[in-house]
């Protein structure tokens, strides 16, 4: 089957599309044929797999013995390594049944952002009545934790990002913001950088400040979380999207053997949501 291998880390480069040997599910996994894959920073990042991405949505073609949850046919979506293939075998445990209300291409796009979110959200205490601040809320995984941040609670959810973004962020329910004029109850983080700090001295107790990307947050007395899949967490999202209150935005589809391109795409910024691979 063909799939995107990364040879080295950092360099979307070393992203290159390849034959490899068809998967064989383990006692406890599904084979899924990938619909679709969604494009994150993070791919980039060696792993115990040496094909690329980290989330996707498809098709049981086959399972393990041991596999109840799920039976051939079923649509389905996944937080796990691997993802730019062809076809791809997931643990149980780190699969759930896709969204009813989205397509694959938009299914795709939730696994490990959304999940990101949903996961820093909930390290903070996101709760009733409280403000939010997101920072790089246009993100992929910025602009699911603005929505997020208001199915767990959220008061208000204030945003970060390029002017040019300013109405989209209205549009997901987010104040757009270029300063604070008092401090906010989290501040997520997803930028790194001198975010991490701001994000400290915008809180009332900097332990409602949490990273996604800078561990240095954490011995400032911060937290710093770095998302699992968890197949709970996909149910939570699966239903928020078919209840209408999770918006996938789609920043561009591409073939998977553009892989490499779709990550340039990311590292030059200004990527409106999500990118996402097809076969």
């Amino acid at each position: 089957m063909k799939a995107i291998t990364l040879t080295a880390q950092d360099d979307a480069g070393v992203l290159s599309l390849q034959d490899v040997p068809d998967p064989q599910p383990a006692a406890d996994e599904v084979l899924i044929e990938v619909r679709a894959a969604g494009v994150n920073p993070a791919d980039l990042s060696l792993t115990g797999s040496p094909v690329a991405g980290h989330e996707l949505a498809g098709v049981v073609v086959s399972r393990g013995p041991e596999v109840t949850a799920f039976v051939v046919g079923d649509e389905v979506y996944a937080y796990a390594e691997g993802a730019y293939a062809e076809r791809v075998a997931v643990a149980e445990r780190d699969t759930a049944h896709k969204p009813a209300g989205l397509t694959f291409v938009e299914a795709a796009a939730v696994p490990q952002g959304a999940a990101t979110a949903l996961q820093a959200l909930r390290a903070a205490g996101t709760g009733e009545g409280d403000v939010v601040l997101i920072h790089a809320a246009a993100s992929g995984a910025g602009h699911f934790a603005v929505q997020i941040a208001r199915a767990l609670g959220a008061e208000r959810v204030l945003g970060t990002a390029d002017p040019a973004d300013h109405d989209f962020l209205r549009e997901l329910g987010a104040e757009p913001v270029t300063e604070l004029t008092e401090p906010v109850d989290v501040s997520l983080d997803l930028a790194g950088g001198d975010t991490t700090a701001a994000a400290l001295r915008e809180v009332r107790d900097p332990a409602r400040a949490v990273s996604t990307v800078n561990p240095a947050i954490a011995p400032a007395g911060g937290r710093y979380i770095t998302p699992e899949p968890a197949a709970a967490d996909l149910r939570w999202l699966a239903d928020l999207a078919d209840r209408g209150l999770l918006r996938v935005a789609l920043h561009r589809e591409l073939p998977l053997a553009e892989a490499a391109d779709a990550h340039r795409l990311l590292g030059a910024g200004h990527v409106r949501g999500k990118v996402v691979l097809t076969p």
